[in-house]
């Protein structure tokens, strides 16, 4: 792989990280734990959250568990990056990305001991109870954008590779 890609990936990163960041601190500066701002009653408000889980708070607790299994991520993409096809523009995105997202989420395990959540979208049930997508951030989107452009990215390979005839289901 080019050193120009290497690059690439790492500004994608760096700008996912950098942003994540931002949000994140301003979020705890303007909200106190557990707080939350109504931005569109009954769809969307901002929370201040910590999840010291992974995704919709699964492994719940196990936050140790998890930076390591970040790190881990982290190397595995680094060295997996260099036997992956780089030359759509849309892999490099991917890798940047997730990258830039598993640094952001690691970066809240270490040194708050939890993810900070902040992205809240809502729905009002009967009784008023609330049901909806879990919180999330900026970090969050963008290792779940950047898996699906991987996944778009290997399904054109696999199309392109694929004999001549055959279909992929």
């Amino acid at each position: 792989m080019q050193p120009e890609t290497y690059q690439r990936i790492a500004m994608v990163a760096a700008v996912v990280y950098i942003i994540d960041r931002l949000t994140k601190l301003l979020v705890m500066h303007l909200l106190g734990y557990a707080d939350q701002y109504v931005v569109l009653d009954g769809f969307f408000k901002f929370v201040h959250w910590g999840n010291t889980g992974a995704a919709w708070s699964m492994f719940y607790g196990n936050n140790g568990l998890l930076a390591f299994i970040s790190v881990l991520a982290l190397i595995v993409l680094l060295f997996t990056a260099r036997d992956f096809d780089m030359r759509p523009l849309l892999a490099r995105l991917a890798f940047g990305l997730i990258i830039g997202g598993i640094l952001g989420n690691l970066t809240d395990r270490i040194r708050y001991g939890h993810v900070v959540d902040f992205i809240r979208f809502y729905l009002y049930q009967r009784g008023g109870d609330e049901i909806g997508f879990p919180a999330f951030n900026v970090a969050d989107a963008a290792i779940c954008i950047g898996v699906f452009f991987l996944l778009i990215v290997g399904r054109r390979h696999a199309a392109k590779s694929a004999p001549a005839g055959s279909t992929l289901n």
